[in-house]
């Protein structure tokens, strides 16, 4: 069993910057792609960022520029620096990971989300 767990979320005035962070532990043998997604009330989850294990990424256009998307293969953590936040930034962040086990089977494994308010 996989476990990711995030934290780094909170309110923040616009303008201001946030670095949130996603620990993945368990029966990890390799992580592949990893993602943050976010989810504003009333709207569905969408992709904000995703990087992949050879370090390339692709971002949203809504935050292209301002967030920065990184990890650190050897812990197992996965980072999102997000800068010049405005209050359309606001959501429920959530991270992804594709993780392969020891068994040689990947899996698909979702963190419990962290609240990111960004105040106008």
């Amino acid at each position: 069993q996989v476990h990711l767990v995030e934290s780094g979320g909170g309110l923040v005035q616009a303008g201001g910057s946030l670095r949130l962070s996603c620990a993945a532990s368990g029966s990890i043998f390799r992580i592949n792609a990893m993602g943050w997604h976010r989810q504003a009330p009333g709207k569905q989850r969408e992709l904000v960022a995703v990087i992949r294990r050879d370090g390339s990424t692709n971002y949203a256009d809504s935050v292209k520029g301002r967030f920065t998307i990184s990890r650190d293969n050897a812990e197992n953590t996965g980072y999102l620096q997000m800068n010049s936040l405005k209050p359309e930034d606001t959501a429920v962040y959530y991270c992804n990971a594709d993780v392969w086990g020891f068994s040689g089977r990947g899996s698909n494994y979702w963190g419990q989300g962290t609240q990111v308010t960004v105040s106008s």
